[in-house]
């Protein structure tokens, strides 16, 4: 595909504004312009004609059938197929029927989907089985694979949300109407509109795919739950930024095409610090449409790789000793017209603004900092952070020296290092220019800002991007409204400005940290300034329903606290139940074929060792040697098979669903280590063709 390939092909199986606007009445589509900007409801009139118009544009692209596709608990989507035909009867004279291409208003706007198979937490019973689906006109249609995707929220009966996309929409909309508080204050107009942009990084691992079919851990659990350290990892740093390989690159060339077909702006691909690693960075664009995307972008993916005799793999952390796949989330916050509020400006009132919109997410993440690991929190990102580039379990927030500086002065009342050597005062002539990229960044730092926006490293690979988004926006939206509470009555605007500022940084400076978030003594300093040090999913999970996030969520109508507790059962189940899947795995490889093979090979070698003791007179110190070391192996992965066993039915008798949980980690993860020490232990004394598996060599270097 040529770049004016590109450009003419570009989001050409979307039904876009572009679409729209030359298939649609004129006052149809300025009519659809004001529902997609919120300024008024869409009737059945309305999405009669832009169903029509939809079916017509479908069918002319190939599509048959058209689905509503929504975002379910489980993190993945979920699709069901209906074909435009109706069947048209045959006439009085006994003339065949035939069949029609039709698709209304109703059939766009709202579908019913059977919602009891779906993760709920409690909300519902399995027996009411019923859900719907609601198009979101603000993410566009688009054609894949001869459907036509309508991009919808999901909600119960009852109107619980079921789904990912509902709540994320729902703290849009709350950090969007306390934003417009604030920003009138500023002289900004009465009706002015933000937007939330999100760009996230999505790293993964590709595998050739004979590889992946040998082992049962890759197939089952997207991980090696076993596997001895290769001679070479990443030690060299060879692989970051390095050549890519053809066959790498093909997979890339394809995938972008798809990409840029649907409308996503792929735009950065490259190698990653792993053998085996890469990384796809599209541009920013609203969370909304971002959150659609990344799961486009994570389907098509697995898909395009199969078609090159490759599997994609999306865990946290598929191998043992090298790199981990993240997500990493940019957030900003802009005015509809473009102005990024998290830009410093060019004026000492400009960076006022800035300021004060930097410090409601300052606060945000310290008051919710056990909600940003929540929100990043699962069975595998628990495997990937704290290690290999990835931030700590430990939320904090990196400014860089420069604008650290800046913050201090103005806590402090003092004066400024920088140029003027002045005393910082919100909105007065003095207050300095802020410079963009005036410091290195730091990759150990969960939440970093970098220049116009805020890097949220800690999301893992596999995860949706809208968990992580849904508490950041909620969450500043709550700073907003409490700045905006304390300005509106102000008698004094600048003065009251410049006090918020001051105490909101003395207030929450225990978050800002640029140091190393690596090193031994920061967990120990975290816990001195009273952060919390949240390692696991199971530890942070306990904390979803506490009191005051409760009170966040329902105070902004984020979620209900029915809605917040499903998300907590759910959530905890699902950590039990990939634990479970992992652990009854690896008993099965062990106990199926590494043990089998192993002991094989060691009868082997024994009898060897006796016949050439007895035959030749000969010490055989090697074969006695290994034969001993092989034997009391196995004999400690047997005995290892059965505790582990013990402790995934000691947890599974846990009644409560975080005990159970606890008990998984605490026990049964433990046992789980312990069993893939011994058996790596194993695999580096046994030889290659006598191992069941493929190895750490032959998955990490398979695409040639």
């Amino acid at each position: 595909m040529s770049m004016n390939d590109v450009a003419n092909r570009f989001a050409s199986r979307v039904f876009n504004l572009d679409t729209m606007r030359q298939r649609l009445p004129k006052d149809t589509y300025r009519e659809m312009l004001r529902c997609i900007s919120g300024q008024q409801r869409l009737d059945l009139r309305i999405a009669n004609i832009v169903a029509n118009a939809m079916k017509d544009w479908a069918i002319e692209q190939g599509a048959t059938h058209f689905t509503h596709w929504f975002q379910p608990m489980t993190g993945i989507t979920a699709e069901k197929h209906d074909s435009f035909i109706s069947p048209v009867p045959g006439d009085a004279k006994g003339a065949p029927g035939g069949v029609i291409m039709e698709f209304s208003g109703k059939e766009l706007v709202r579908g019913e989907s059977d919602a009891s198979s779906f993760p709920s937490g409690g909300l519902r019973s399995t027996f009411e089985a019923r859900g719907y689906t609601a198009w979101d006109p603000t993410s566009f249609a688009f054609i894949k694979d001869g459907v036509l995707y309508i991009p919808t929220a999901f909600c119960s009966y009852g109107g619980e949300a079921l789904d990912m996309k509902t709540p994320l929409l729902r703290s849009m909309e709350a950090v969007s109407r306390q934003a417009r508080r604030v920003l009138r204050l500023f002289g900004h107009a009465e009706d002015v509109k933000t937007v939330i942009t999100v760009g996230p990084e999505q790293e993964y691992f590709l595998v050739d795919q004979s590889v992946i079919d040998a082992r049962e851990d890759l197939l089952l659990t997207g991980r090696t739950l076993l596997g001895a350290r290769p001679p070479k990892g990443q030690e060299l740093d060879d692989h970051y930024y390095g050549v890519i390989k053809p066959r790498v690159q093909a997979y890339m060339k394809e995938l972008n095409e798809e990409l840029w077909q649907l409308g996503i702006y792929a735009k950065t691909e490259h190698n990653e610090a792993a053998p085996a690693q890469h990384e796809l960075a599209p541009v920013f664009t609203s969370a909304n449409i971002a959150a659609d995307h990344n799961q486009l972008t994570m389907e098509l993916m697995q898909k395009v790789a199969h078609r090159h005799g490759m599997v994609c793999l999306l865990h946290e952390k598929p191998f043992e000793g090298v790199n981990g796949s993240g997500k990493h989330n940019n957030w900003s916050i802009a005015t509809a017209d473009g102005v990024n509020l998290l830009e410093p400006g060019a004026t000492p009132f400009e960076n006022a603004q800035f300021l004060l919109f930097l410090c409601a997410v300052i606060q945000a993440v310290d008051d919710y900092q056990d909600l940003l690991r929540i929100s990043v929190a699962t069975a595998g990102n628990d495997h990937r952070l704290g290690a290999h580039e990835a931030p700590p379990a430990v939320m904090s927030m990196f400014l860089g020296d420069e604008l650290s500086e800046v913050l201090e002065a103005i806590e402090n009342d003092a004066a400024y290092g920088g140029r003027d050597q002045e005393q910082l005062k919100i909105g007065v002539d003095v207050l300095p220019r802020i410079p963009r990229d005036s410091t290195d960044r730091n990759r150990t730092s969960p939440f970093a800002f970098t220049g116009n926006k805020f890097e949220f490293r800690s999301p893992g690979s596999s995860q949706s991007i809208a968990k992580s988004n849904i508490v950041i926006n909620t969450a500043v939206a709550e700073s907003l409204r409490q700045y905006a509470d304390a300005l509106e009555g102000a008698e004094d605007f600048t003065l009251a400005l410049h006090d918020l500022i001051r105490d909101t940084i003395r207030a929450h400076r225990r978050i800002l940290f640029n140091g190393n978030g690596y090193d031994n003594h920061w967990p120990e300093e975290a816990q001195r300034r009273g952060l919390m040090n949240l390692r696991t999913t199971p530890e942070a999970l306990e904390h979803l329903t506490d009191e005051k996030n409760v009170a966040l969520f329902e105070r902004h109508g984020v979620f209900s606290a029915a809605e917040l507790r499903s998300r907590y059962e759910m959530l905890l189940e699902n950590y039990v139940k990939v634990i479970h899947i992992e652990a009854q795995t690896m008993m099965d490889m062990v106990s199926r074929d590494i043990l089998p093979a192993v002991s094989a090979f060691s009868a082997r070698l024994c009898d060897n060792a006796r016949v050439k003791a007895e035959i030749a007179g000969v010490a055989c110190g090697y074969e006695k040697a290994r034969c001993r070391e092989i034997s009391r192996l196995t004999d400690e992965i047997y005995a290892i098979c059965s505790t582990l066993g013990e402790a995934m039915h000691h947890a599974d008798a846990a009644e409560d669903t975080l005990e159970r949980a606890m008990r998984y980690k605490d026990n049964v993860i433990r046992a789980m280590t312990a069993l893939r020490a011994a058996c790596d232990a194993c695999e580096a004394m046994t030889p290659k063709q006598v191992w069941p598996y493929p190895s750490y060599t032959d998955m990490l270097f398979s695409v040639k």
